[in-house]
């Protein structure tokens, strides 16, 4: 998987290994020591990606899934503020990674009986977060490689799929909200508790397990019910 070194990523990459994958993280942040191998990777980079790969499917006997899940976060500020630097990092991280390590995976998937691609996206796209263009933008991007990707790959039996984490407590979105930005999304939920990023991780693992063998194409919000509003 990638970026998987904190956050989100790190809460997937424990419940996969807790399930009895053999995971390695891909990610420019060193991976703490634990039950998970990390190798640092710039997943915006095709030949860095393509070597790690490879590497991975040695040591395995293949690749059977994918988690995209590296990006950039984005604070707020108006689109007339939106330099064009900024908008093609959001686009070459958030898209472009995704894009470049699921072609690195794609000879091991494809040979897989059980190819599984989860990528991760963002409630925002739905919501259309004002002041988050950019982010917005490269997330709904995602939605539309997701679905081409479940017809493209479905002859060769792997299922893509995309989840959306609404407000989650990481670190990451730590840097640009506070504890009044989580209690007002909290309030609009249907279920009044604060997201974690085990709620996440535990949909990744039952996507990527035998039971969700014939759900492809989807795109699943994890926010305690607040899009319902």
């Amino acid at each position: 998987m990638t970026g998987g070194a904190r956050g989100l990523g790190a809460a997937i990459a424990a419940q996969l290994a807790a399930d009895g994958a053999d995971v390695t993280v891909f990610d420019v942040l060193a991976v703490p020591d634990g039950a998970v191998a990390g190798r640092i990777v710039d997943v915006t980079e095709p030949d860095q990606v393509d070597a790690a790969a490879a590497e991975v499917a040695e040591r395995c006997g293949g690749i059977d899934i994918l988690v995209n899940n590296a990006g950039v976060l984005s604070g707020r500020a108006p689109y007339t503020e939106l330099a064009k630097d900024e908008l093609m990092r959001f686009l070459t991280v958030n898209v472009g990674g995704y894009v470049i390590t699921t072609q690195a995976c794609h000879p091991w998937l494809v040979r897989s009986d059980r190819g599984r691609i989860i990528n991760v996206a963002s409630r925002t796209f739905f919501t259309g977060a004002p002041g988050q263009l950019g982010y917005v933008a490269s997330k709904g991007a995602v939605l539309g490689m997701t679905r081409v990707l479940a017809k493209e790959l479905g002859p060769h039996g792997v299922t893509v799929n995309a989840v959306m984490p609404g407000q989650v407590d990481t670190p990451g979105t730590r840097e640009h909200s506070d504890d009044a930005v989580f209690n007002a999304t909290m309030r609009q939920q249907a279920i009044q508790r604060r997201v974690q990023p085990d709620d996440l991780a535990g949909l990744v693992a039952f996507l990527a397990s035998d039971r969700a063998a014939m759900i492809t194409g989807q795109t699943i919000v994890v926010d305690g019910g607040g899009y319902l509003h």
